[in-house]
C-alpha cells in the first residue's frame, strides 16, 4: 500500500479488496465496504484513512452508532470494534499504513471535497469547509480533541432534536404558582411543613416531575420498573387540564414504539385517571373552579377527559407513516394537531423516530417522555434517552428550579440535589442546562422491591457477585439459574414450566384444544371472544427471551425446537405455515391492517368454523383480528429477542443467554430482560460464564447528541 500522503488508484483499489476480504470473514458487512467502494468512485483521490473510515462508520451505524469518534480508533481500533481476536493482526497491518497521528488522519478526510466539515472548539460555533451539503455524504464533526465522523442524515437530525430539546426545555411559560400548589397537594400528598429531606421523608419525585412539566414544553421522566412513570403522568394530565384555560378543548396524543407499549400505556392512564376521579370528588370540583375562574357549575370531569384523549397509538401511526418511504404525514410543514403528546417507553426510540417527531409537533405543544434510561438503547441507530438523561442522578438543577420546586410541591432540594450554580447562570443559553431543569429521575420503586428488583439493581450496577448470589440462594423460588447448560433444557421449560413457577406454553394451548365454551355466555359470538381473550392473556404468563436471533440459542432456532414439542406432546397440530395455536409476532408496519412490528396474536379459528384463520390481537381489553392470509410479514414467537419485548411485561420470563463471546451480550440486555418478569424469572445460558460477560460490558453507543446539546 502506497504512503498515505500519496493516494493512486492502485492503493485505493488494494484496500478495497482487503475491506471486502473482512467482509467475507464476516467482520463487516457488504454494504459497509460498498460505501467505501461508492466514494472511491465519487472521489478518485480519496485517501485510504477516508476509506477505512467509511467502511468503519456504516459497520458502527448497524451496531446503533450514529457516529465514528475518530481518537480512539485511530488509538485503538480493535478496542473500539471489539471484533473477534481473529481479526487483530488483520486491523494492524491495516494501521500500519495508515496515517500514525489523529491530526494526520484529520487532515486526510478535509482534504476530501465528499466530507463536510463542521468540527467546533470549546465555546466556538462549527465551522465549515467551502463545500456544500450537496455531494457531501459525510460530516466531520465533534470538536478538535473529539471529532466525530457522521453519515450526513444522522448529524443533520441530530442537530434538529438538539436545536428542538433546548428550545423547550429552555422556552418556559408563566404559572399560577399557588393554583398549581392546591392542585398538587390535591393530586399527591402535601409536603410536611419544613421536613427536611431523608430516608424517612424523601422527595416525592413523581410529584417533582408534574411541577416542572407544568412550565415547559418538554419534559423526560425517567427511572426504573414499577417507579410509576405512567402513574405520574396520568396526575400530569390531570394537573395540566385543570390549569389549561380551555380545557375542553385540550388535545393529547399517547403514544410509543410498539402497539403493545402502546395499549398498556393507555390501560394505565385509565386506570390512574379512574382512580384520580374518586380522589378529587367532593369539594375539589368547586375550589377548582374558582382558582381558575371557570364558569360557574363547570367541574373538572376526568372521566369525560380520558375519553376525549382517544386510543393510544404506535409512533408510526401517530406520525403517518407511509409505505415504500422514510418520510411521515406529519412534519414541520405539517404538524400534529395536538397540545400535549406523551411518549411511552421512549429508551426504543431511535435517533430518526425522535427527530421526526419533535420536527412534527407544534409550537406550543408540550412533550412528555417516559422512560428507563437503563434499559437497552432501540435497535436502530441512536441512543436518544440515555443521551437526554446523562447526569440525572446528581439532579443538576439551578437556584432558579429549587426555588420553583419548592413554592409548588413543598420540598426543599438540598446540595445533593442540585448543581454548585447558585446563580444559574452557568451556561444558561445550552440545551444542556435547560434540559437539566426539565429532567426528573423517580427513585422509588413500587413493583420491583422483590428479588426480581434486587437482581435488576445488582446487574445495573455492574455487581456480579450479588448477582450470582441472588440467583443461587433465593428462598422463595421467584429467580432460578438452571444449571443445565444444553438447548433441551430451554424447551422443556417452555414446554412444562418449572415446579416453582408452572407458567408454560402449555397454559395456552389446553385453552386452545378446549375451545370456546357457552356457559355463561348468551350467544356464540360472546363465548368466543371470551376464548379469545383467555387464550391470549395464557399465551402472555410466559415467555422465552433471547439474546439473538441465529445459533442454537437464538429464536430462529428455538421456535423450531419448541413447536416440535409442543407437537410431540400432543398439543399443538403444526402443519404448514398457518395452524392453529400459532404464536405470530408482526415484522413490518400495516397501518391499512392495524398491525405494527412488534405486534404479537395468536392464530385461532374464526367465529365461522368455514372461514380462514385469524391471528387476534389483544390491546388491553380490546380485541381485534386479521386474517392470516393478509399477514405475510410475521415471525412465529414462542422465543423472541429482549429487543422485541420491551413495553411487555410477563408472569414467567425466561431469559435465555448464548455463549459469552456474543457481541451483543451486555448488561443493558441481561437488566432489561429481567425487568420483563412479573413474579418469576429463570435464567438460561449456554456457558457458566455468559452472564458474567454480560454484566462486565456496559453498552456504549457513540453519539454526538450530548455535544449538540450543550
Amino acid at each position: 500500500m502506497n504512503s498515505p500522503s500519496q493516494p493512486s488508484n492502485a492503493a485505493a483499489t488494494a484496500l478495497l479488496a482487503t475491506l471486502r476480504l473482512w467482509a467475507d470473514q464476516g467482520w463487516l458487512r457488504r454494504l459497509d465496504t460498498a460505501l467505501a467502494g461508492l466514494l472511491a468512485e465519487l472521489d478518485p483521490q480519496a485517501r485510504p484513512a477516508l476509506l477505512v473510515s467509511a467502511a468503519l462508520l456504516a459497520q458502527m451505524e448497524g451496531r446503533g452508532h450514529t457516529c465514528l469518534p475518530l481518537a480512539p480508533m485511530v488509538k485503538d481500533a480493535q478496542a473500539l470494534l471489539d471484533w473477534p481476536p481473529a481479526a487483530l493482526p488483520e486491523l494492524q497491518q491495516m494501521w500500519s499504513q495508515l496515517p500514525p497521528t489523529l491530526a494526520q488522519w484529520l487532515d486526510a478526510l478535509r482534504a476530501s471535497s465528499l466530507v463536510r466539515c463542521a468540527e467546533s472548539g470549546p465555546g466556538e460555533p462549527p465551522h465549515s469547509n467551502a463545500q456544500t451539503d450537496q455531494g457531501q455524504p459525510l460530516v466531520l464533526a465533534g470538536t478538535g480533541a473529539a471529532p466525530l465522523l457522521y453519515l450526513r442524515r444522522y448529524w443533520l437530525q441530530e442537530q434538529q432534536l438538539a436545536h428542538a430539546v433546548g428550545q423547550r426545555a429552555g422556552q418556559q411559560t408563566p404559572v399560577d404558582e399557588a393554583a398549581a400548589r392546591r392542585w398538587l397537594d390535591r393530586l399527591f400528598d402535601p409536603a410536611s411543613p419544613g421536613a427536611a429531606l431523608t430516608s424517612a421523608h424523601p422527595m416525592d419525585w413523581q410529584k417533582m416531575a408534574c411541577a416542572v412539566a407544568l412550565r415547559a414544553g418538554l419534559t423526560v421522566i425517567t427511572g426504573g420498573p414499577g417507579t410509576g412513570k405512567t402513574y405520574t403522568a396520568a396526575r400530569l394530565l390531570a394537573l395540566l387540564y385543570a390549569m389549561a384555560p380551555q380545557a375542553q378543548g385540550l388535545r393529547v396524543a399517547l403514544t410509543a414504539p410498539t402497539g403493545k407499549a402502546a395499549a398498556r400505556l393507555r390501560q394505565s392512564i385509565d386506570s390512574a385517571l379512574q382512580e384520580l376521579a374518586g380522589r378529587l370528588s367532593g369539594d375539589l370540583a368547586p375550589q377548582a373552579a374558582k382558582e381558575r375562574q371557570r364558569a360557574p357549575g363547570q367541574t373538572l370531569d376526568l372521566a369525560a377527559f380520558a375519553q376525549r384523549i382517544g386510543s393510544a397509538r404506535t409512533l408510526h401511526a401517530l406520525l403517518g407513516a407511509r409505505p415504500d418511504t422514510r418520510q411521515f404525514r406529519f412534519n414541520a410543514s405539517r404538524p400534529l394537531d395536538v397540545d400535549i403528546v406523551i411518549v411511552d417507553e421512549a429508551s426504543m426510540v431511535h435517533l430518526e423516530m425522535m427527530a421526526a417527531l419533535v420536527q412534527a409537533l407544534p409550537p406550543g405543544a408540550k412533550l412528555i417522555l417516559l422512560g428507563d434510561k437503563d434499559q437497552l438503547a432501540s435497535v436502530e441507530a441512536g441512543a436518544v434517552l440515555g443521551d437526554l438523561c446523562h447526569g440525572v442522578g446528581a439532579g443538576q438543577y439551578n437556584a432558579a428550579t429549587v426555588r420553583y420546586a419548592k413554592a409548588l410541591t413543598g420540598y426543599d432540594l438540598t446540595a445533593d440535589f442540585w448543581a454548585a450554580d447558585p446563580a444559574g447562570a452557568q451556561g444558561a443559553g445550552s440545551g444542556a442546562r435547560a434540559l437539566a431543569q426539565q429532567t426528573v429521575m423517580l427513585r422509588q420503586s413500587r413493583r420491583f422491591g422483590g428479588q426480581i428488583g434486587k437482581l435488576a439493581i445488582a446487574v445495573n450496577a455492574g455487581d456480579a457477585a450479588a448477582t450470582l448470589d441472588l440467583l443461587t440462594k433465593d428462598p422463595s423460588g421467584t429467580l432460578h439459574a438452571s444449571p443445565d447448560h444444553q438447548v433441551q433444557a430451554v424447551v422443556h421449560l417452555a414446554v412444562h414450566g418449572r415446579p416453582d413457577a408452572p407458567a408454560c406454553y402449555a397454559d395456552y394451548l389446553r385453552l386452545v384444544q378446549a375451545g370456546p365454551s357457552s356457559a355463561g355466555h348468551p350467544d356464540r359470538q360472546s363465548a368466543h371472544a371470551t376464548w379469545v381473550v383467555a387464550v391470549l392473556r395464557a399465551f402472555d404468563r410466559f415467555r422465552l427471551v433471547c439474546a439473538v436471533h441465529d445459533g442454537d440459542w437464538g429464536t430462529r432456532n428455538l421456535n423450531l425446537a419448541v413447536q416440535q414439542a409442543l407437537t410431540d406432546a400432543g398439543l399443538l397440530k403444526a402443519r404448514g405455515e398457518w395452524f392453529v395455536g400459532r404464536p405470530a409476532m408482526v415484522t413490518r408496519n400495516d397501518a391499512e391492517l392495524g398491525v405494527f412490528n412488534g405486534d404479537v396474536g395468536i392464530t385461532l379459528p374464526a367465529l365461522d368454523p368455514a372461514a380462514a384463520l385469524r391471528v387476534y390481537f389483544l390491546d388491553g381489553d380490546t380485541l381485534r383480528s386479521v386474517a392470516s392470509s393478509r399477514l405475510p410479514q410475521v415471525e412465529t414467537a414462542f422465543a423472541m429477542t429482549v429487543h422485541k419485548c420491551q413495553g411487555s411485561e410477563f408472569l414467567h420470563t425466561a431469559l435465555v443467554l448464548p455463549h459469552a463471546d456474543a457481541r451483543v451480550l451486555t448488561r443493558e440486555l441481561v437488566y432489561t430482560g429481567i425487568t420483563r418478569a412479573r413474579e418469576r424469572f429463570t435464567l438460561l445460558q449456554a456457558q457458566p460464564g455468559a452472564l458474567l460477560a454480560a454484566i462486565a460490558r456496559p453498552s456504549q453507543r457513540a453519539s454526538g447528541l450530548a455535544v449538540q446539546l450543550a
